[in-house]
């Protein structure tokens, strides 16, 4: 026989859970704002997608709470303080929260609540820690990128595309401006390191 989810651990490491997705969205929007203010768009772009992301993962943890409603659920946590003037600092630390999150806390949340008889919430655990490894593997890698001053350039031909216009260009380094729509450099990414690829 399953828990009573009033009395139930799961019920605090959902508040949890959504107090950490939510804050998240915000120091990634914050950083989105540094980026974007140092013309590294595509590092912008990288954090507010990934914001939005981390605010459906934020809804999914709330949604379960329905029952809670109108009730205050007191939780005790600790939470990053992610502030940098460096963007590469930002996304070593937002790669390091995530794979926190992908390797101790989800797992251990999706154990709690199988214990507790919640399966469903369990697998929402466990499916949103495997999201949470591929946004740290994306942050490093274009952490590794920039750490390799290669954020715009390579050792061989990479296809370059404007996340502003979607002018595509092969070559070793992206243009200084778009032929195009006269964007900086900052707006281009490798066409392989986009979420819209297309594959043929």
């Amino acid at each position: 026989m399953g828990v009573d989810f009033n009395s139930s651990k799961t019920k605090e490491n959902l508040m949890r859970a959504f107090a950490g997705e939510s804050q998240a969205r915000n120091r990634y929007t914050h950083a989105e704002e540094q980026a974007r203010q140092q013309k590294l768009y595509v590092l912008a772009d990288l954090f507010k997608f990934t914001a939005n992301q981390e605010k459906e993962h934020a809804l999914i943890f709330y949604n379960h709470l329905k029952e809670c409603a109108g009730d205050t659920i007191h939780i005790d946590g600790g939470y990053p303080v992610d502030l940098s003037a460096n963007t590469l600092d930002l996304l070593k630390m937002a790669h390091h929260n995530e794979y926190e999150e992908f390797e101790d806390v989800y797992p251990s949340f999706a154990q709690v609540a199988r214990d507790e008889g919640f399966a469903r919430i369990a697998q929402d655990f466990t499916n949103i820690a495997k999201i949470e490894k591929y946004h740290g593997d994306r942050f490093h890698s274009f952490g590794q990128l920039m750490e390799q001053n290669k954020l715009f350039s390579s050792d061989k031909s990479e296809t370059w595309f404007c996340l502003n216009c979607g002018f595509i260009m092969e070559g070793p380094q992206a243009p200084n401006i778009c032929p195009v729509c006269s964007k900086e450099q900052g707006y281009f990414i490798r066409l392989n390191m986009t979420p819209w690829t297309c594959q043929n």
